[in-house]
């Protein structure tokens, strides 16, 4: 596991640290301050796991939580106060862990991540799609809808959400998004992949490459390695 403890106090992420670092299968360990830390290093670190605090200065737990982008890190919320117990549990968070804590509810919370991760692995292939991404641009979470969205573009670390909207950046890989995104999408490019509900017409040369015109008058790039795949896609879906 890949754990991401956030919490605004150094002795309390100094205390999770050290009980974390004795177990087995945690891989490695990073730590954020505040929420706006806690954002950027989700993104950049991928945890499996956050410790959330909920009372944090600026930007609440709870606030970034909402403001994860998909998919989202499994959620133990780290707090002081159980007045915060309900709105956690909204949030989807896997367990709530009281402070203080001792190393033996630790372990349950640990036990309920492994239940739920191992459950994520067994039926990543047949799990239900994503029905809504969450993007953060400038403190502000957009939400996008599946639906929504015409085709995807890689931008460096980043995929382009294509909409007729616009096309807000998420952080995330074209593999792995396409993974958590389901049957309803294909790729037709290194670097592109369009919804296939949206393919209105598929245009290639002689040599196999062209494009996808799709609703709206979007286009996407077509690679040749791709087109057979996209066309029996295509078909199926009918």
């Amino acid at each position: 596991m890949r754990i991401l403890i956030v919490d605004d106090e150094r002795p309390a992420r100094d205390k999770l640290r050290r009980l974390l670092a004795a177990e087995p299968d945690v891989a490695a360990i990073a730590e954020a301050r505040d929420g706006f830390e806690a954002l950027e290093a989700a993104a950049a670190f991928r945890p499996d796991v956050l410790f959330l605090d909920i009372d944090m200065p600026e930007v609440t737990g709870l606030e970034v939580a909402a403001s994860l982008p998909a998919p989202a890190p499994l959620i133990v919320f780290v707090t002081a106060y159980d007045a915060y117990a309900v709105p956690a549990f909204d949030a989807n968070a896997i367990d709530y862990l009281l402070k203080p804590y001792d190393a033996g509810r630790l372990a349950r919370a640990l036990a309920r991540v492994r239940a739920r991760l191992d459950g994520a692995r067994s039926s990543c292939s047949t799990g239900q799609p994503l029905r809504k991404l969450l993007v953060m641009e400038r403190g502000v979470t957009r939400v996008v809808r599946v639906a929504d969205i015409l085709w995807l573009a890689t931008a460096d670390n980043y995929v382009e959400l294509h909409t007729a909207a616009g096309a807000p950046l998420l952080r995330q890989t074209l593999a792995a998004l396409l993974a958590a995104l389901g049957p309803g999408f294909q790729r037709v490019h290194r670097r592109a992949a369009v919804r296939l509900a949206c393919v209105e017409r598929v245009a290639a040369n002689d040599k196999g490459d062209g494009e996808v015109l799709l609703r709206g008058g979007a286009r996407a790039p077509l690679s040749r390695q791709y087109r057979a795949a996209l066309m029996a896609a295509l078909h199926a879906a009918e």
